[in-house]
């Protein structure tokens, strides 16, 4: 039976790593994310790897984008073996006195409706996979908080946790599997712009980690694809800590 990944978020950085690391696996991958251009270069990457994939444009944080668009994978797929719920992101930041309604709700659905709506609408595609698996992603904010002006996002993030341990609770009599990963800060272009404008505090980040480096994406595949294996086949509602030592400090 062929293998399907579905990976949204995945036309750059840790989802583009992820999604190469389970094409390379045998996968066919199909991927979302908002930027065509992006997502144009990085299917033809994946291309040349020998990788058979498809692109699916739709918001993360709507959920009407989601359901039509998961009917359309639905349409020509008959089953799923993982979905890797790899959108989202900060949003911004904002303190509580002065945050906003729509920030509020934003940040949310970034983080949170759109694991739910995805992996809701996923569920009966997952059910026919072969050891089917979810992957979510938590963050060290959804423990400490967040930094200022982060709170918002570390709740959204406390939020995955409970969602991931509950879905797997839910799940299991399917044989589906519910994991996360929390990545601490990983190089990826998100810091591209403080790498540029002000190097000196890029190159602190590494002093708040255990092992003085950023992450790598890959590493952060790696994981994943691990949980996703018949090498974890017994681990399920667990959150894999991916940092280096950071939450130590």
């Amino acid at each position: 039976m062929e293998k399907i990944v579905l990976v949204t978020g995945a036309t750059g950085g840790i989802g583009f790593a992820v999604a190469k690391a389970f094409g390379l696996k045998g996968y066919t991958v199909l991927y979302n994310g908002i930027d065509d251009e992006q997502a144009q270069k990085a299917g033809e990457e994946l291309t040349k790897l020998g990788i058979k994939s498809e692109y699916y444009h739709f918001d993360v944080t709507k959920e009407d984008e989601i359901v039509a668009n998961i009917a359309k994978i639905a349409a020509k797929y008959d089953h799923l073996d993982v979905l890797v719920n790899n959108a989202g992101g900060l949003g911004g930041r904002s303190r509580f006195e002065g945050m906003t309604t729509e920030f509020y709700r934003f940040v949310l659905a970034l983080n949170l409706d759109s694991a739910f709506f995805t992996t809701r609408e996923c569920i009966p595609l997952l059910k026919k996979g072969d050891k089917p698996c979810i992957i979510n992603y938590a963050s060290n904010a959804a423990w400490n908080g967040g930094g200022a002006g982060a709170g918002i996002y570390g709740t959204s993030k406390a939020a995955i946790v409970t969602l991931t341990r509950a879905l797997a609770k839910d799940l299991a009599e399917y044989g589906i599997r519910v994991n996360a990963v929390s990545p601490g800060t990983i190089d990826t272009a998100f810091h591209d712009a403080t790498r540029k404008n002000n190097p000196a505090l890029f190159e602190s980040f590494k002093n708040n980690i255990l092992l003085k480096r950023l992450g790598q994406p890959e590493e952060v595949a790696s994981v994943i694809e691990f949980l996703c294996s018949d090498a974890a086949s017994f681990i399920t509602g667990e959150v894999v800590q991916i940092n280096g030592g950071q939450d130590f400090l």
